[in-house]
């Protein structure tokens, strides 16, 4: 049976970004659904039934580097049409850059657009509403991916590394650590037909010992400030001399806390992109 459990989350102060953060944790912890709440909650979440944990939500509110009081009340959910679910109260179809369209398989009225990508989604996180994901979509358009090697960190829904293989990538690398978004990165891939150009792993940044130091064109990061600066040491040793790496998942002012981290590494800052006060930074490799 499909059960969930519906969580309702209440901030205090209701900050924005305290909501995204919030439910970027909940993402890592199991959750699979967000919508904005209708009758006074902050923030709704969904849950399956045997990832209900009241500890992991908890660890999920701690992690939130702002202060605000989140309380929170639950409610068992039985076995519904999750598809009909997301159409009805989240996830439409958009448009990136007027050239990506991102849509589910349900949706019926798709706007037309040159690269058309299907996610069948279990977390909101990497639909591409999110601010960080367009910003990361819109960095891989400008880049030359013609016959490209790319890592795609912490591909989520594997809507970058499916964005990457349709521009032209020859061989891409989607890691992704939790074991639900890593089977829904396998359902999307075979979704958009590019499941032969992409290699999908289930793992962390141990997983890119696998690959040849210099062997990678691009790689592409959008997860959070934290985990990036710990680990961009094995994301740096994977990139060949002029290659790019694209980054996202913190805000603007945690760009210096990037560059500090990516310059003993031979990385340089060569720009940025912003939305909503969350950034993109764009490294090269010396």
């Amino acid at each position: 049976m499909n059960d969930y459990y519906e969580v309702d989350f209440r901030l205090n102060p209701a900050l924005p970004d305290a909501c995204d953060l919030l439910a970027y944790a909940l993402g890592e912890a199991g959750f699979e659904t967000f919508e904005p709440a209708e009758t006074g909650e902050t923030m709704k979440a969904f849950v399956p039934a045997a990832l209900y944990d009241t500890a992991a939500i908890d660890a999920a509110i701690a992690t939130l580097p702002m202060d605000v009081a989140v309380s929170y009340g639950s409610e068992f959910v039985e076995g519904r049409d999750w598809n009909a679910e997301w159409e009805k109260n989240y996830f439409q179809p958009i448009l990136i850059g007027n050239r990506v369209a991102v849509h589910s398989s349900f949706h019926t009225d798709v706007p037309e657009a040159e690269y058309d990508i299907v996610i069948d989604p279990k977390m909101a996180f990497g639909t591409g509403h999110h601010a960080t994901t367009t910003l990361m979509a819109l960095g891989i358009l400008s880049l030359p991916m013609e016959g490209a090697r790319v890592v795609d960190m912490g591909t989520g829904t594997g809507i970058l590394a499916i964005l990457a293989a349709m521009c032209g990538a020859r061989d891409v690398t989607a890691v992704e650590i939790d074991g639900f978004a890593y089977e829904n990165t396998l359902e999307n891939l075979k979704l958009n037909g590019v499941a032969a150009q992409v290699n999908a792993v289930h793992g962390d940044a141990s997983a890119l010992e696998e690959l040849a130091a210099g062997s990678q064109d691009v790689f592409l990061a959008n997860i959070n400030r934290n985990i990036i600066t710990a680990d961009i040491a094995a994301y740096a040793r994977t990139l060949r001399s002029g290659g790019v790496m694209l980054l996202s998942g913190f805000y603007v002012e945690d760009i210096p806390h990037i560059e500090a981290a990516a310059k003993p590494l031979g990385l340089a800052k060569e720009s940025f992109a912003e939305q909503d006060r969350w950034a993109c930074v764009r490294l090269v490799k010396e």
